[in-house]
């Protein structure tokens, strides 16, 4: 249920949901008229909230980013390594072009850290036991899967940048208090003012809508970077998006 929300129901829709919600809310909530401590301490968390939001959105971001270069540089390598499987025998040639495709198609359908690794053992450890003709040409190859260490390395330590449970405590602490207020506030009563305080309520929840969707690689930006090895597998090795 979890994977269905983040992946498959799109921003758009949640955008209308959310509005529709606060909509029935803001006529249907109590509201109260706060005094001159409260109002400042509704700008005081105010404050805190887009102060402390704004970082982790921007390195969030930043971490698909990275990732988007990281698959890049590996899928090149990758494309690079295939081409220079021409030089062994067909037989040798479509093995290892097998466990490549493998290996990526593990990495697309796992996306997690440790994803393909169990595949790219296999790459490694054939290369390292094998003992036909084409030794020299197997010690190139091996070479370009220990080159290619240093993308799974990077890849791995952006897939485990992901927001701290403590930052997920005060960032859910300062949006509820702000909410909160929002909410409760004492507004005129016409329909425009209800709708500016649900616009602004969906507006708030929808900043931790795309931070959790980031963060857990479902948004629409995260799932591109996937299409250069995607790309690969597709054209059997023949282009590169």
């Amino acid at each position: 249920m979890k994977d269905f929300l983040l992946k498959k129901v799109r921003l758009s829709t949640y955008f209308w949901l959310f509005f529709l919600v606060f909509l029935i809310l803001s006529f249907t909530l109590p509201e109260y008229k706060f005094d001159s401590g409260s109002l400042a301490l509704f700008s005081v968390n105010s404050f805190l909230y887009g102060f402390y939001i704004s970082p982790i959105l921007g390195a969030q971001k930043a971490r698909i980013d990275a990732l988007h270069q990281t698959v890049r540089s590996e899928a090149t390598a990758l494309f690079d390594l295939v081409l220079g499987l021409k030089k062994l025998t067909a037989q040798t040639r479509n093995h290892l072009q097998a466990l490549v495709v493998s290996y990526m198609q593990s990495k697309i359908k796992d996306k997690s850290i440790s994803g393909g690794e169990k595949d790219y053992e296999e790459l490694i450890t054939y290369c390292v036991d094998y003992k036909g003709d084409e030794k020299d040409e197997i010690q190139g190859v091996l070479s370009s899967l220990v080159k290619n260490q240093q993308n799974r390395t990077n890849y791995s330590m952006q897939m485990g940048n992901k927001i701290f449970t403590n930052e997920w405590h005060i960032t859910a602490i300062l949006f509820s208090i702000t909410l909160g207020f929002i909410l409760t506030i004492d507004i005129p009563h016409n329909y425009l003012m209800r709708a500016v305080k649900a616009l602004l309520c969906t507006g708030l929840t929808m900043l931790i809508v795309n931070l959790i969707k980031l963060n857990s690689l479902t948004h629409k930006k995260a799932n591109q970077m996937w299409s250069p090895l995607q790309k690969l597998i597709a054209t059997n090795f023949y282009r590169i998006d």
